[in-house]
């Protein structure tokens, strides 16, 4: 999903918090296609605005999360298993390769036009603790006319 405004899709009329229960769903479908063993960092959807609209009116919601693999060396392992499942499961991978950070850590970018959302998965080896960085956004809600957008 490119972050210009006026590409970000419209992703419907919803609640803040059913739009973030939406995309924490989203993230453990992601979570459920790694068979690796770990753990994963605890964390909570947010919300933000949606750039160029009415921030009364309109927001988006974000769920960042990592993953731990049991092992280092399960790392890539993670990697190449969401980049052969994730379009199974509707969504469209449209990078893939090394940042352009120091460590060039590997990153994969999928859309998934059906869910209104994108995930950006980065591969950071290394970490003290080896780990892949989860960022899941969603397109841009519209709040419903008699609702106000909660903040968290």
């Amino acid at each position: 999903m490119n972050e210009e405004p006026n590409n970000v899709p419209f992703a419907g009329t919803s609640t803040s918090s059913a739009a973030s229960d939406q995309l924490e769903k989203a993230s453990s479908e992601i979570y459920d296609l790694i068979t690796v063993k770990g753990e994963t960092s605890d964390s909570r959807a947010g919300v933000m605005d949606c750039a160029g609209k009415d921030r009364e009116k309109y927001f988006r919601v974000f769920h960042p999360w990592s993953f731990y693999p049991s092992s280092a060396d399960q790392l890539d392992q993670a990697m190449e298993q969401l980049k052969q499942d994730l379009p199974k499961h509707g969504w469209k991978i449209v990078q893939y390769g090394p940042d352009r950070s120091r460590n060039k850590n590997l990153t994969l970018t999928a859309d998934n036009d059906e869910r209104k959302s994108s995930v950006k998965i980065t591969q950071d080896a290394k970490n003290d603790r080896p780990k892949l960085s989860l960022m899941l956004i969603s397109g841009c809600y519209q709040i419903p006319a008699d609702q106000e957008i909660e903040r968290f």
